[in-house]
């Protein structure tokens, strides 16, 4: 019998070397972005949609256009150019960050009329743990196994991903919230849908979910110092799924809220008051930040309704 022809998409470099490990036939691709934050558009790779991302990572992240070219669009052009493969098989984690890029994956493959047979290798809770664990921690035994029940996405499966990336790049992040119950193949995605609602700034206090955390982990722990910090707010993030870059990003901008002091990170004034929202910091926080095809600062998150409201 006639071995099948295999491509698989990783998130991340992680995943390449235990695949190597695994000895599982086929082809690697590598998406290398980071499309949770930052400004999106619908057409994936398309000459309007690369521009509006090397400005955002050099910007905010000081990401060369040449490392991005090597990095990212190099495997793109490969993506495009794939054809006779039996079966496409992605790897991606159960947050944001991971979602979000395998949303933009397969409305990519969508895109190009790629039409192969889809499977979703996905991480998560494992049995009897209590923790999420992504994939570059599982064992090689642990991925085999998740290999094994790979999951096969069904023509439902692919539509939903391309409204759910469609409504991520729109100007009406509401809509979204509508499929938060819709059931698919993607056990993670309505965790992911609703941690993004999240990330919107808090209608009483003026800081999203992401940020709120980062506050009451300083309130709770004995933090010593920024980096300590750093691998809380890494840890104890839920469903973001935030890299070091990311999370040092949402640490900086929270300076106002909390002072390092005799080798301790405490609150000032502002923290406390943002934890209890009795004093809404919107205006002082506010900038230019997107999430996909609107600005963070455009909509609020009503923690009452859990609903999105625009401004």
């Amino acid at each position: 019998m006639e071995e099948k022809k295999l491509l698989h998409i990783t998130n991340g470099d992680d995943l390449v070397d235990k695949l190597q490990q695994l000895k599982i036939p086929g082809d690697v691709i590598v998406w290398r972005e980071m499309l949770c934050e930052g400004p999106t558009l619908q057409e994936v790779g398309n000459e309007k949609f690369l521009e509006i991302r090397k400005k955002f990572l050099w910007e905010n992240y000081k990401i060369p256009e040449q490392d991005y070219k090597e990095k990212f669009i190099s495997e793109l052009d490969k993506l495009a150019a794939i054809n006779g493969y039996d079966e496409v098989i992605l790897w991606f984690e159960f947050d944001l960050f991971s979602h979000m890029n395998m949303l933009a994956v397969i409305s990519f493959l969508k895109q190009n009329r790629k039409n192969n047979p889809l499977y979703l290798v996905c991480s998560g809770r494992l049995k009897g743990d209590q923790e999420l664990a992504p994939l570059s921690d599982l064992s090689v035994n642990q991925l085999q196994k998740h290999y094994d029940c790979k999951i096969s996405l069904t023509d439902d499966d692919v539509q939903m991903a391309t409204l759910i990336w469609d409504l991520y790049c729109s100007q009406n992040p509401i809509r979204l919230k509508s499929k938060i119950k819709k059931t698919t193949n993607f056990e993670y995605l309505s965790s992911c849908i609703r941690a993004h609602i999240e990330r919107f700034p808090n209608a009483k206090s003026g800081l999203n979910s992401l940020e709120i955390n980062v506050l009451k982990l300083i309130q709770k722990h004995q933090i010593t110092s920024l980096h300590h910090l750093l691998g809380y707010a890494l840890q104890y993030q839920g469903y973001y799924g935030y890299g070091d870059m990311q999370m040092q990003r949402v640490i900086q901008k929270l300076k106002p809220f909390y002072a390092l002091e005799n080798e301790k990170l405490t609150l000032s004034e502002s923290g406390l008051n943002a934890i209890s929202s009795s004093r809404n910091y919107y205006q002082e926080l506010k900038d230019n930040d997107c999430y996909g095809g609107v600005g963070k600062y455009d909509y609020l998150y009503d923690p009452d309704s859990h609903n999105l409201l625009k401004l």
